[in-house]
């Protein structure tokens, strides 16, 4: 059985928000979700300073599931941000990963 890993970039955008605390707010509420539903590793990586948008990375570990998981996480994350969402994804074994 194969190890995976998988890495989501995902960038945010959040129309409806009009201030950096109400952005704060949103995306602890989001992080803290993505670790409880999907057992994701999260953390802001981009657009500290700006109150619409945001990057956050999740990564994902497990078996041939995760990939599974990673489309659940997407449209998790393009349902709490109806402004708009795109993501970058990479998937790897642990195999894959070893030999770089």
């Amino acid at each position: 059985m194969s190890s995976y890993v998988c890495v989501i970039e995902a960038h945010l955008h959040f129309g409806e928000l009009h201030d950096l605390k109400g952005k704060r707010k949103e995306l602890h509420s989001m992080k803290a979700h993505l670790r409880q539903r999907f057992g994701a590793s999260v953390a802001e990586t981009g657009h500290h300073d700006t109150w619409q948008r945001s990057t956050l990375v999740c990564a994902l570990v497990g078996d041939a599931t995760v990939s599974a998981r990673a489309d659940d996480l997407m449209r998790y994350i393009e349902s709490r941000c109806p402004d708009g969402a795109s993501f970058e994804l990479d998937l790897r074994t642990l195999e894959d990963i070893r030999e770089r």
